[in-house]
Parts: C-alpha cells; structure tokens; sequence
C-alpha cells in the first residue's frame, strides 16, 4: 500500500496517519510503533481527523469501535 503519511508531532499517542482513497483504509502508527489499518473510512472522516485539534481524541471517538482495524 502506497500512502503519503501526515506526521504527527504535537500528539502524545499517534506519529503519523495516512489514507488510501481508493482502498479506503487509514492508515495510523502510533508512537510505541505499532501500525494499524482501519477499514471502509470516508474520505471525509479522514479529512476531519487531519484538521482535528486532537487526532487520538478524533481517532478515539470517531473511529475506534466503529470501523473494521487490523494490526499491520
């Protein structure tokens, strides 16, 4: 999977984050290094997650237990 990722560096959880558009998966590393895919995500989920002031908090609340995840 070929994503631009958008790095993270104000958030205590997350270091960066990236989107598929034609796949639909988020893409998110976290800062202990772990990876994880979300699937199904709208483009427009993924849009208002980069322009959150928080992205775990908006990851947390908007897409934890909603959407399909697998660790990479």
């Amino acid at each position: 999977m070929n994503m631009n990722m958008i790095e993270t560096p104000d958030s205590s959880n997350i270091s960066r984050f990236g989107y598929e558009e034609s796949s639909r998966v988020l893409r998110v590393e976290f800062k202990n290094g772990s990876l994880y895919d979300y699937f199904d995500i709208p483009v427009t989920t993924f849009d208002n997650m980069k322009s959150a002031g928080s992205k775990g908090q908006y990851l947390a609340q908007n897409i934890k237990g909603v959407y399909r995840y697998a660790r990479v």
